[in-house]
């Protein structure tokens, strides 16, 4: 069998950063949170062997906890500072919303399915993670009461981008999303809004995500 290389030799404590680097990961502060955040405990019990394996892991509803690459690339796109607002929909085991937490002082995440929104809030929590506020919801509405946001990370796919995430982005704002029908192409798409509120969107590369569920899906 072909060892991973990302797969960590430190215990399961660390990543691999040096496999993220030859993989265009570059940014510092990426990179160091990406070490930051013990990624086995955000997978079940029977995964945790698999944890720091370059490979989505499911994680109980039909959801899984996206590989570390693409967790790293999709955060390094939205080029995040640390007075960002950031908006996540999709928080699943609440591994990529752990790593903003290490990124930004303000995180907002929605989780349509109440048991999983529990279960990473409570690790969250347990990690010492205050900067996050969660909520269980439908991720097509965004979080309103807290908009409009400096950045936006889509975790599941849909086949068009809701205007309710679009009316949410701030000025200048980034988001970041899989667009695509479940089981056919999908592509991570950057979305960008002006100044003037115009929107440019750019792809980015194909990927497989599970679909953003809620109405309307």
């Amino acid at each position: 069998m072909v060892r991973d290389p990302y797969r960590t030799d430190r215990g399961g404590r660390s990543v691999k950063l040096d496999y993220l680097k030859n993989q265009g990961i570059t940014s510092p502060r990426v990179l160091a949170a990406i070490d930051a955040v013990p990624r086995e405990r955000f997978v079940p019990d029977e995964s945790r062997a698999a944890a720091y394996d370059n490979r989505p892991l499911p994680i109980g509803r039909g959801q899984t906890i996206s590989q570390p690459y693409i967790v790293a690339y999709m955060t390094q796109e939205l080029d995040l500072r640390a007075c960002d607002r950031v908006l996540e929909i999709g928080t699943g085991s609440g591994y990529q919303t752990a790593i903003l937490g290490e990124l930004c002082t303000q995180v907002f995440s929605v989780e349509i399915i109440p048991s999983l929104a529990e279960r990473a809030r409570a690790l969250l929590d347990e990690l010492g993670y205050r900067c996050i506020r969660t909520k269980v919801g439908d991720g097509r509405d965004g979080w309103s009461e807290f908009a409009p946001f400096d950045a936006i990370i889509v975790t599941a796919a849909t086949e068009s981008i809701p205007q309710s995430l679009i009316d949410q982005l701030g000025v200048d704002g980034r988001m970041i999303i899989p667009v695509g029908a479940d089981g056919g192409r999908q592509e991570l798409q950057m979305v960008r809004k002006s100044a003037t509120g115009a929107l440019s969107t750019a792809p980015l590369l194909p990927v497989r995500f599970v679909p953003l569920t809620g109405a309307g899906s």
